[in-house]
């Protein structure tokens, strides 16, 4: 790609940093074995690798807080040090690897965990010889991150304190939603508590304020602010009515909570943990594996001599770790050393929150949440809208030549409700953005936030008949609500077996995986993300109105002038943050079924039996906050009627099933010629090819 004028001026920047960063070499000094289990009975392994054994255990590191390629963590300057001056972290690990050192392949998977979620390589992995290395990178200590979770992969981080050793202060904003009763409740980000406790349980140094109504662009309609005498920090329940029990870790009304009603506390919080420090964590414990014999203490690295490649992956929030990651310049390891070769972010179109002071990491980019903010994409590009300098994430591994190989998949989910596209086109959506010879990308169309699992044989088939019988889904996020369309049964696996057998065979081998697949503006398949330039059909059961402004938008706040917009890294000061602007977001054209267009060939997708959704509608009930609008990042399908007299006795002008395949044995013929599409351009294995053919033919679709 060719470099700006303003482009090669930062990269400049960021090459007289990193050319500083060999002074001295922070690494993981100390490895402990807390556990080995060999053979393990629960990773048995077929094929010529044998059994298969587990390590875990806690890699003690420590950094120079000097060095350019860690003086970028927020804090840093404040953590405590050691006798050598350096920062201390420890940092669980499990590796998974064949009991016998000789069947080693020599490619590791360095898995990130999800909310602390250790992570396992599966068969088609261990089975040849690969290992795997699961990490800690999340240090809020909290919910599953917990230091106290057994079986989970953490991180712990030192705790910022003034030169003087007083607290470092700031405000901290959290949310309760769709609660009701007189019990108090907890402040949850996503499904874990609030990692920040106010320094004072005084409620007049706090602001609590009632929301009777947001909308997906941030109008904010406020019910009410809640007086001082009328809430406590408190446990409250029928033994402790209010004021109930001081604690800091929950809220008690003294009228309790209306379910109608989203409750904002602004407080004082003090002790910031230098999240950041799981960035060089992450960094150093695969750096130690793949390249150290033994730790300074002599214990052996299991490892040694063995790993000749490795591939970080992350899932979900996972992935968007490893975007900030590789942004940030983690991928030089201090010795000047590639780290990883290869990176897979999964269905992650942003940047996880984690290098910024009261950062909530669990978080999933709702309303006041941190994550789109400087470049999303992988080449420099300008952010025409936000006035911001043409970055990329790419820009610092480009000047120290560590960039890995990168390999990212989505589907229709991160459209919608994970504000996917400006990755594609940036913030004014007027081109699409080049992405350099390193990036592949491929876009699974029309499914859910990582496709649906296929627990039994033929679920896949039968459950796009079975349609609207299917109980809806729940809304993921913080306590969200419940869908009202059936669940999305667009599956990822198939696809994903074949990307990794590719992934392998570009790090291993150099061998090219296919062209990247994703719907484009020049192309006509990226449009504005409302219903008419969608085309999407008038499906009963669907409200007029819906998809248009449908969408969660990115939105452009103002966090203060301490926050590091290009980095999205700093101190967020300004709570709520005023919305500057709201982005346009673009969206896959779809069908005339309303399936999207512009995507990898998918079986399901190309021999569908309905309109498969990225979205879905939050219902009311008992958690009426959201009723109406997106139910945040859960996908929805709405089957085709059998017959053309079902159809057109509700208006439906998708096809029937009769209407396109006859019969069963035609249905069964469509799904033998999507498959071999789709193992023609390489994006499906034979033998998943030959496992979807198989089930197609004993599904129910269009049994007499």
């Amino acid at each position: 790609m060719t470099l700006t004028p303003v482009s090669r001026n930062v990269l400049a920047g960021f090459a007289a940093a990193i050319a500083l960063a060999g002074i001295t070499q922070a690494r993981v000094s100390k490895i402990v074995v807390e556990s080995t289990v060999d053979p393990d009975a629960t990773l048995a392994a077929t094929g010529p690798t044998g059994a298969i054994k587990r390590i875990s255990g806690r890699a003690y590191g420590e950094l120079d807080p000097a060095n350019p390629l860690n003086a970028i963590i927020q804090d840093i300057e404040f953590a405590p040090r050691n006798a050598k001056g350096k920062v201390e972290y420890v940092a669980t690990f499990q590796l998974v690897m064949p009991s016998d050192p000789s069947k080693l392949s020599g490619l590791m998977w360095h898995d990130v965990p999800n909310r602390g979620g250790r992570v396992t390589i599966v068969a088609a992995e261990s089975t040849v010889g690969d290992v795997g290395l699961s990490s800690g990178w999340q240090g809020d200590n909290a919910g599953q991150t917990a230091h106290t979770q057994a079986g989970q992969d953490f991180v712990i981080v030192p705790i910022a304190k003034n030169a003087d050793g007083t607290p470092i202060r700031g405000e901290v904003l959290g949310r309760i939603v769709n609660r009701s009763g007189p019990e108090s409740q907890p402040i949850l980000v996503q499904t874990s508590p609030l990692p920040y406790l106010p320094a004072d349980l005084d409620t007049k140094k706090a602001t609590l304020t009632a929301i009777k109504h947001e909308t997906i662009d941030g109008v904010v309609t406020v019910d009410s602010s809640i007086a001082s005498s009328d809430w406590a920090w408190a446990k409250c329940d029928a033994a402790n009515p209010f004021p109930g029990k001081p604690d800091a870790t929950q809220i008690c009304l003294k009228k309790g909570f209306d379910p109608k009603l989203l409750y904002q506390v602004i407080f004082t919080a003090e002790n910031p943990p230098v999240l950041g420090v799981g960035f060089a964590a992450f960094r150093d414990v695969a750096s130690f594996f793949r390249n150290e014999t033994k730790d300074d203490f002599g214990t052996a690295n299991p490892l040694a001599g063995k790993i000749k490649h490795v591939i970080s992956r992350g899932n979900s929030q996972s992935g968007n770790f490893l975007r900030g990651f590789i942004h940030l310049g983690f991928n030089q390891d201090e010795a000047g050393k590639q780290v990883h070769d290869g990176a897979w972010p999964i269905i992650a179109g942003r940047r996880i929150s984690l290098n910024i002071r009261w950062a909530q990491p669990d978080g999933v980019l709702e309303l006041y949440q941190i994550g789109s903010e400087g470049p999303q994409w992988w080449g420099p590009w300008p952010d025409t809208l936000r006035k911001l300098p043409e970055r990329g994430i790419l820009d610092r591994c480009t000047v120290s030549k560590t960039c890995p190989k990168i390999i990212e998949h989505f589907g229709s989910a991160e459209v919608w409700a994970l504000k996917l596209t400006p990755e594609w086109v940036g913030t004014d959506g007027k081109a699409d953005i080049p992405l350099p010879d390193n990036v592949r990308r491929y876009y699974l169309a029309s499914s859910n936030h990582g496709g649906f699992i296929v627990p039994t044989p033929n679920t896949m088939f039968n459950a796009s008949l079975a349609g609207s019988t299917l109980p809806p889904p729940n809304c993921p996020g913080n306590n969200f609500g419940s869908a009202e369309l059936a669940p999305n049964v667009m599956p990822h696996i198939h696809t994903v077996n074949a990307l990794r057998q590719h992934f392998r065979n570009w790090v291993m081998q150099g061998l090219p995986p296919p062209a990247s697949v994703w719907p484009r503006l020049a192309k006509g398949e990226l449009v504005d993300a409302n219903k008419a330039a969608m085309g999407f059909p008038s499906i009963p059961g669907v409200p007029a109105t819906i998809p248009s402004n449908f969408i969660m938008p990115t939105l452009d706040y103002d966090w203060g002038p301490k926050f590091n917009y290009n980095d999205g890294a700093g101190v967020p000061t300004n709570l709520p943050p005023r919305i500057v602007q709201v982005i346009n977001m673009k969206v896959p054209r779809v069908n005339a079924d309303g399936n999207e267009v512009g995507g990898v060939p998918v079986v399901l997708h190309d021999a569908p039996l309905g309109t498969y959704l990225g979205w879905n509608i939050t219902a009311g009930g008992a958690r009426p906050f959201h009723q109406g609008q997106i139910c945040n990042y859960v996908g929805g399908m709405i089957p085709f009627a059998k017959t053309k007299a079902e159809r057109t006795a509700s208006s439906d002008p998708r096809l029937s099933l009769e209407e396109r395949y006859k019969d069963h044995a035609g249905y069964v013929e469509a799904v033998k010629a999507a498959a071999a599409n789709a193992v023609a351009q390489g994006f499906l294995l034979q033998a998943d090819a030959n496992l979807l053919i198989g089930q197609a033919d004993s599904s129910q679709v269009l049994r007499p």
